[in-house]
């Protein structure tokens, strides 16, 4: 059965540091809006303090978790485990994007490994913890880290990457701002 947390006690960040991807859900107040969920990896997370997490936002297709976060703070992250014990652990909470413009993205940015294609940090202060075990998930083997998003963003550069975000990340596919 699974249990309730208040903060991420030390134990928790152990295996939550451990995890290779994770995954984001968010959604806009819209009933009509679309509910998204974006898979992440890369060495993108951290826990800032028992009640507080981040992750680096790296520059993609589409822009929905920063448009709904924008419009609501609204957001899960969600770890599974895919070796060892089944293990699920969510993250509930209220999201602030840190774009480069705000004061606080140096601060953000040392603690992230460097990536040409970092386009915001979304910071999280924690309502509510879970865990649960998840006996159906299938075990899988991490081999490594794609390079695919590191090559485009260096043939990219930085200028082509200003470039993409601002045809493809203006506005989130229900039309709410995005960057």
């Amino acid at each position: 059965m699974g249990k309730t947390f208040q903060i991420i006690t030390p134990e928790l960040q152990e295996w939550i540091e451990k995890q290779k991807m994770f995954f984001v859900g968010t959604a806009p107040l819209s009933s009509e809006g679309h509910v998204n969920i974006s898979p992440k990896g890369l060495d993108s997370f951290r826990v800032m303090s028992p009640t507080c997490v981040a992750y680096q936002d790296l520059t993609g297709s589409g822009v929905e978790t920063i448009a709904h976060v924008k419009e609501n703070k609204r957001i899960v992250i969600m770890f599974c485990a895919f070796e060892g014990p089944p293990k699920i652990v969510r993250l509930y909470g209220q999201g602030e994007v840190i774009l480069p413009d705000n004061g606080q993205y140096s601060f953000y940015e040392e603690k992230f490994p460097k990536h040409k294609s970092t386009r915001a940090f979304i910071n999280i202060s924690l309502s509510l913890i879970q865990d649960s075990c998840v006996y159906g998930v299938p075990f899988f083997d991490y081999k490594s880290e794609r390079d695919t998003l590191t090559k485009w963003a260096d043939a990219k550069g930085e200028n082509g990457i200003l470039e993409y975000r601002a045809l493809k990340n203006k506005q989130s596919i229900d039309g709410l701002t995005g960057i």
